[in-house]
């Protein structure tokens, strides 16, 4: 499909509709290449549900308000007790069964590059086994083939990238000969990304002829699934369920029948793996029950007596935390995007180099503007 950008009194008149006018401000500086990428990504922004997020995000501070009634969720416990044995023999089966007739697929968050573990290059390739320093990318095509052989069927492994590694990553999956995978089963693509604002609604340019954009969160995962083409081909594939993880897990279970048969037979959307919580603080995502649904809060919207709480026998009320490993269905991510993605945006307010009104760079020292991403849970 061609992308016709429209001309540059057209996206003007845009701008000025929406405020922000202000993107081609150096427009007459940059040359043709750079006047074109800019107007293309100017035109990409969906001005609509950036004027409905400035009020409500961006200009204003949403407050999150704690549920009045909250409990602990339901939980199945690692193996089986009394009478759930019956049950969790039949969810292997049908798990199993489901790998089998292809309509599970892995699906892995893998936008991140590996900085912060001194590793120049995405993630996914930092060396993660201590013998044979297999990387992260390996371990996990290594058992989907071990899925595969025990099992039978395909299952297509779906990995989301970011615009900044995008690149890297499908350059070291080419070189690696997809790490013994067949290439047709191996889907990658880009996360979305979200402009950054000012703190009075102005989005911010990183460069005079660039917008500044980060990734819209691991939210976004399940709208770029939509937008990718990714849950067509699951369709095409039929795909029903899908198990999602991190890049940064060496020891996920890649495909899990007892989840995804327990998933199945509850009839659920969305599951989630839970670990217990290493103390009342710790930071990672809440699991609770509001109102018959299981949902999580997260540690900074805890507040600390409600942390603390305990049930009769001592234990800690709010004891599982969220480790990024869930089943969700097919069908579930396409509802949710059909009539425009509805997960709720979260607000963080953070520190991004922007150009200013002279057009010089500015580093700021302190938060100086508002990022916008989407949570999967």
């Amino acid at each position: 499909m061609v992308f016709q950008i429209n001309s540059f009194e057209e996206i003007t008149k845009k701008l000025k509709k929406h405020g922000q006018d202000h993107l081609l401000r150096f427009y007459s500086e940059l040359t043709p290449v750079q006047q074109t990428e800019l107007l293309g990504e100017i035109q990409a922004l969906d001005f609509d549900l950036i004027d409905r997020l400035i009020p409500e995000y961006v200009t204003a501070q949403p407050r999150f308000k704690l549920p009045e009634e909250i409990t602990a969720p339901p939980v199945y416990p690692m193996e089986a007790q009394g009478p759930l044995w019956e049950k969790y023999e039949t969810a292997r089966q049908i798990g199993r069964q489901y790998i089998a007739e292809n309509k599970a697929a892995v699906f892995t968050v893998a936008g991140g590059m590996g900085t912060r573990l001194n590793y120049d290059g995405p993630k996914g390739n930092v060396p993660a086994t201590v013998i044979r320093q297999k990387p992260l990318f390996r371990v996990f095509a290594e058992s989907i083939l071990a899925t595969q052989n025990r099992y039978g069927g395909r299952v297509p492994w779906y990995i989301m990238t970011s615009p900044p590694n995008h690149e890297q990553t499908v350059r070291s999956f080419q070189e690696n000969d997809f790490f013994g995978l067949n290439p047709a089963d191996v889907i990658l693509f880009p996360q979305g990304t979200m402009v950054c604002f000012d703190k009075k609604g102005k989005i911010l340019l990183s460069e005079k002829g660039r917008l500044s954009t980060s990734p819209d969160g691991h939210g976004g995962s399940l709208r770029a699934l939509f937008t990718s083409g990714a849950i067509a081909d699951m369709e095409k594939r039929g795909v029903e369920q899908i198990s999602y993880f991190q890049v940064d897990n060496p020891l996920v279970y890649v495909v899990d029948p007892l989840f995804i048969g327990l998933h199945v037979l509850d009839g659920a959307e969305m599951s989630s793996k839970a670990v217990i919580k290493t103390g009342p603080l710790e930071k990672v995502g809440n699991f609770v029950l509001v109102d018959g649904k299981v949902t999580v809060i997260e540690y900074s919207d805890l507040p600390e007596e409600l942390a603390h709480k305990k049930n009769k026998d001592g234990k800690l009320m709010i004891e599982y935390g969220s480790i990024a490993i869930h089943v969700i269905s097919r069908d579930f991510v396409k509802r949710i995007n059909e009539h425009g993605f509805s997960l709720p945006w979260h607000r963080a307010v953070k520190k991004v180099p922007y150009i200013n009104e002279q057009g010089l760079r500015v580093e700021p020292a302190q938060p100086n503007a508002v990022k916008l991403e989407t949570f999967v849970f």
